[in-house]
């Protein structure tokens, strides 16, 4: 099988959710196009409108709650609700599966933005449960982290009563999805049910799986639909409001004291400025490209191209540099977490590898280059 690639950027048909139209152009990029037009004045008078309706009037709560990683993304929301609109936010931090010195490092920087930070530190022997069943199950270590970075903040809010929730991106029309959801503004239980990474693994599921209950699962469950009414929750994408741009943002922030891998790219990509916190996420991304042939360097690259900071021709060359290379700091870190043998995650890895992408020779095995990796079908339109 070979794979389709947008004739503007290098994202593959395979990703989920990606459309494209009658011109072979995908929608993530039809949506970079349609930011053009759209009237950024007019959206951060409705964002300004959004915050006066829900600012603590008496100053007797916080005015919003802001999910945090310590990442990019929420260190500049949380630099625009505290620094420029002077909003008293909680933020509140999921904490990673496996955090790194520079994840902890930024997470104690958001604190010297003037905010209060939650730090929800879980169960590690439930989590360490979820991670091992979520490789095996839906071929995703991260695939609790995902649940928790959505389902904590919201309990808190629910909790405290505290009834806006501040997003950042929104995934769908940065990096391609139905353009319903792309347009949307609110990220709600509708929303994280069918891009939130629930999709082919329930937390439900998890019951019963090496003796977990109910209970262990409290901070993985979305808030009753009478609950998150009783308090009036609302989530918000500031990628809505405001034009994203992760390279310009990333300016911003490094003034306020914001920290980059300084020795090199993050492992899977050519950036050094994502997945910062988390030592196994290479793993995922390496997953998402054995079942799909694409990872985090296409990413990286298509968002790039439509921003106009690099060509299509560059953004090809950087990704067959860096995709698909096989993530020897994440599995390394991945052993050490969660005790599975190099054996096992590599036939984790197997089993998920969608062979109609990639090479195998006449008996139906994969076939790998000198360096040891995956060789795609076709890594273009060729």
């Amino acid at each position: 099988m070979k794979l389709t690639y947008c004739k503007n950027c290098v994202m593959p048909n395979t990703k989920p959710d990606l459309f494209f139209d009658e011109e072979g152009v995908c929608d993530a990029c039809q949506s970079a196009e349609r930011k053009e037009e759209i009237d950024w004045t007019s959206r951060k008078k409705e964002f300004e409108a959004v915050l006066e309706k829900y600012r603590s009037k008496d100053k007797t709560n916080y005015d919003c709650i802001i999910p945090v990683s310590g990442g990019k993304d929420s260190t500049y929301q949380t630099y625009v609700v505290k620094k420029i609109y002077g909003l008293n936010p909680l933020c509140v931090c999921f904490e990673p599966t496996h955090q790194t010195s520079l994840g902890k490092k930024n997470i104690d920087n958001l604190g010297r933005l003037g905010v209060d930070v939650i730090f929800f530190k879980k169960n590690p022997e439930v989590y360490k449960k979820m991670v091992i069943e979520g490789l095996r199950r839906v071929g995703d270590n991260e695939w609790p982290n995902h649940v928790g970075i959505f389902t904590v903040p919201i309990n808190v809010s629910v909790r405290y009563g505290i009834p806006l929730v501040i997003w950042g991106e929104n995934s769908q029309l940065e990096y391609g999805g139905p353009k319903a959801a792309a347009d949307r503004e609110v990220l709600d239980r509708r929303w994280l049910e069918e891009f939130g990474g629930l999709l082919g693994n329930r937390v439900e599921d998890m019951l019963n799986v090496e003796g977990i209950t109910r209970e262990d699962l409290l901070p993985y469950t979305y808030p009753s639909q009478q609950e998150l009414d009783r308090v009036g929750v609302r989530g918000i994408f500031l990628g809505y409001y405001f034009k994203w741009d992760a390279r310009a943002q990333l300016e911003i922030i490094k003034k306020h004291g914001f920290s980059v891998k300084e020795d090199g790219p993050v492992e899977g990509t050519y950036t050094n400025y994502e997945n910062l916190d988390e030592a196994t996420v290479s793993v995922h991304d390496y997953l998402k490209f054995v079942k799909y042939g694409f990872g985090r360097a296409t990413d990286h690259a298509c968002i790039d191209i439509r921003n106009k900071r690099i060509s299509r021709k560059e953004g090809l060359r950087l990704v067959r540099q860096y995709d698909g290379v096989y993530p020897k700091y994440g599995v390394t870190n991945l052993i050490d977490y969660s005790g599975l043998s190099k054996t096992e995650i590599d036939s984790i890895f197997d089993q998920f590898t969608n062979k109609q992408i990639f090479k195998v020779d006449t008996h139906g095995i994969l076939v790998r280059d000198a360096a040891g990796n995956l060789i795609k079908n076709n890594y273009d339109n060729e």
